[in-house]
């Protein structure tokens, strides 16, 4: 599929007069580097799903603090959430610093759940694929190392079954297929 970043912000904005671009994918399929790249090549604000989500809830009871600044937005005003906190080796909701989320004219929202059918805000979601889920694993324990494996191999579980529900890439306005 041809496309451009900057043909992306041809679709209608549903977020205020903010465009909300959502990057979902599995972990360990590259979807951090895309959003990074296509959030500069946009000068949009990156968002991620990381600062809410906790091996114990990858995407459901943290849903709303996302939300509540995205509504705030979406009016025109800045909004805010606190970071999941992670410097003492475990999740600690909420107990992070602060990040505000500025009205501009397009938010990039990074992460796993990103474009859930929950998220009727996203003007354009694009799905990051690496369809191997051995070498998916692989990349994202490199990347966070061997402690986290079997943390990994239960959010991989999980990421099956809820894209297999919400039927993530099929409603996708993008694949993008990561090497």
């Amino acid at each position: 599929m041809n496309w451009a970043p900057e043909n992306l912000t041809n679709h209608p904005p549903r977020l205020g007069r903010t465009r909300l671009i959502a990057v979902d994918g599995p972990s360990g399929a590259g979807k951090s580097t895309f959003a990074e790249q296509l959030a500069a090549d946009l000068g949009a604000q990156l968002i991620r799903t990381d600062h809410f989500a906790t091996w114990d809830d990858p995407a459901t009871r943290w849903w709303p603090r996302l939300t509540a600044a995205l509504d705030d937005v979406a009016r025109g005003n800045p909004g805010r959430y606190r970071k999941t906190d992670w410097s003492q080796g475990f999740a600690r909701p909420e107990q992070g610093e602060w990040v505000e989320v500025g009205p501009r004219p397009v938010l990039v929202l990074e992460g796993f759940s990103s474009a859930r059918r929950a998220n009727h805000r996203a003007s354009v979601r694009i799905f990051v694929d690496h369809g191997d889920e051995a070498a998916r694993l692989e990349r994202a324990v490199r990347r966070d190392g061997e402690k986290h494996r079997e943390h990994f191999r239960r959010w991989q579980d999980f990421e099956r079954g809820w894209f297999a529900v919400d039927d993530t890439r099929a409603r996708a306005d993008y694949v993008v297929t990561a090497s």
